[in-house]
């Protein structure tokens, strides 16, 4: 809405062009999210603690969880109100990608949103059935990729993108760009939900990875750039950038609360949801491998609980002390904090190395 104000005062005072630059517009969603956050975040922790929608802690986790419990949850719900509020001030409204994330975030919230509802009215730590939430999820996931498949301009929108060599793409086909962006937004979609078990556990790699992927966005959207490193061409993709900075402006805000000892959960709601973001935004870019790399926290986290599932229906036999791999080291003897520490900083440097491909190519 701003940035469409801005267009039609720019015409009487020139000064307000300035907003037409997305790394302007980007700065300032960060920053509004941000206070969106810490402003209503008390709020939203009062009222969430006096409608007793505290968290409900699995009977066979660590010990030491045990004190968390009736701590509010759902909190998740902050985040998304904070990045979709911001989003529509700042952003080009007439971006279908904008649209796009917005729908694909709200989406999967309403699903996480559900699935919080269940666990702190039934008191059940297992919330709806993985049937049903991969129904949605699944359902989510396709509609985004027929929306991206139909609307794309240019071949480049569809192919798949290998990272580290330069100028090695593959055409996917239609089927084909579906069922890699199903795989990416509901497998990612999942991974941070697996990996949100601690006090700001997923919070921050969130806000790294979406740091990392709006550097690839504006280089996206941005012809000479994208040509000069060799990146593909996605007309539009500049505007994710803004989305990007919201996610983290929102994030960093809801951090403030869930650090350790946490005051409320970011809970199903806001896992599933910024998960779901994250997978789209890097099927917008055409980073899917990149997003593996930077989100690889995400991906171990994830692979931890389906090696422990699968060893255990196989042999009988747990690989972890205890899935996700969180809990693993906690059992080993590792603080939270110090999980919590160490994963973020190994967050950082797979973050780090994602951004390498840009010029390593």
């Amino acid at each position: 809405m701003l940035f469409w104000l801005s267009e039609l005062l720019e015409h009487h005072v020139r000064a307000f062009s300035v907003f037409g630059y997305t790394t302007l517009r980007a700065v300032m969603a960060a920053l509004t999210s941000l206070a969106i956050s810490l402003v209503l975040g008390p709020a939203v922790i009062r009222k969430l603690t006096a409608l007793k929608v505290g968290q409900a802690i699995r009977n066979d986790g660590p010990q030491s969880h045990l004190i968390k419990a009736g701590t509010p949850t759902m909190g998740g719900s902050l985040i998304l109100l904070s990045i979709g509020l911001t989003t529509l001030l700042w952003a080009d409204l007439s971006n279908k990608y904008v649209w796009l994330l917005l729908s694909v975030m709200f989406g999967t919230g309403a699903l996480g949103f559900y699935d919080d509802w269940r666990k702190v009215v039934y008191k059940d730590p297992k919330g709806v059935s993985a049937r049903f939430k991969m129904l949605w999820q699944s359902a989510i996931a396709i509609a985004a990729a027929i929306f991206l498949l139909a609307t794309a301009k240019l071949p480049a929108s569809t192919e798949f993108i290998v990272p580290f060599v330069k100028s090695v793409a593959y055409p996917l086909g239609a089927v084909g760009f579906c069922v890699l962006t199903y795989l990416v937004i509901v497998g990612t979609s999942n991974a941070v939900n697996l990996t949100d078990g601690l006090d700001g556990l997923a919070a921050l790699p969130t806000v790294l990875v979406a740091a990392g992927l709006s550097i690839f966005a504006y280089v996206a959207g941005h012809a000479l750039f994208s040509k000069y490193l060799g990146l593909p061409f996605i007309p539009g993709a500049h505007e994710v950038v803004v989305f990007c900075a919201a996610m983290c402006g929102a994030c960093l805000g809801f951090l403030w609360f869930n650090a350790y000892p946490a005051q409320v959960f970011m809970g199903d709601v806001g896992a599933l949801a910024l998960g779901a973001a994250l997978g789209t935004v890097a099927v917008i870019v055409r980073q899917e491998i990149v997003l593996f790399i930077m989100g690889g926290l995400f991906v171990v986290e994830a692979l931890s609980v389906m090696i422990q599932v699968a060893s255990f229906k196989l042999t009988g036999k747990r690989v972890f002390r205890m899935a996700p791999l969180h809990h693993h080291y906690e059992l080993k003897g590792w603080k939270e904090t110090q999980v919590v520490v160490r994963f973020w900083i190994i967050t950082m440097m797979l973050v780090l190395a994602g951004l390498s491909t840009i010029k390593l190519r």
